[in-house]
């Protein structure tokens, strides 16, 4: 499996992390969607916020970062940020969760999609557990440094 396909598929198991944009690049937790088609990630979020003040006079440069021990994925993710008024992508993501922020559905005039057009990723795949035990242990008997799984960069174009 390719350092992409290994991205994604992990990625799809990790529903947050910090997202932030140009100018003031305050990272603010943030649910995103996963769209391996377009290389990019999807928000939902509300008129008004920081997020969207900033990109509603054009795309800026932003990041997301997610860190899932569980999944032990860490990545730190860079792209164009955008409003967006794809209505199909809107009715793809919307949930449960979503919803329970917007009183009158993915009709509230307050929702707000964004779109974060990957460019770059800086990607940490750990094998954490058992495995990161195993490295430790094994590295103390030999001296080895412990393998703590693979580090990469992925250029999305």
């Amino acid at each position: 499996m390719s350092d992409r396909d290994t991205f994604w598929k992990r990625l799809d198991g990790i529903n947050a992390g910090m997202l932030g944009c140009a100018p003031d690049w305050r990272l603010v937790p943030m649910s995103h969607y996963a769209d391996r088609d377009q290389s990019a990630l999807w928000f939902i979020t509300a008129d008004g916020t920081d997020l969207v003040k900033a990109v509603e006079g054009g795309p800026q440069q932003a990041v997301h970062v997610v860190s899932e021990g569980g999944d032990k994925l860490y990545a730190r993710m860079e792209g164009t940020l955008e409003l967006s008024n794809d209505k199909a992508k809107l009715d793809e993501i919307w949930n449960a969760v979503a919803s329970s922020w917007f009183e009158d559905g993915k009709q509230d005039e307050d929702v707000r999609l964004l779109k974060l057009k990957l460019s770059t990723a800086e990607v940490w795949a750990t094998t954490g557990g058992l495995g990161f035990l195993y490295e430790v242990a094994k590295s103390k008997v030999t001296g080895a440094k412990p393998d703590m799984g693979d580090q990469y960069e992925i250029a999305f174009s």
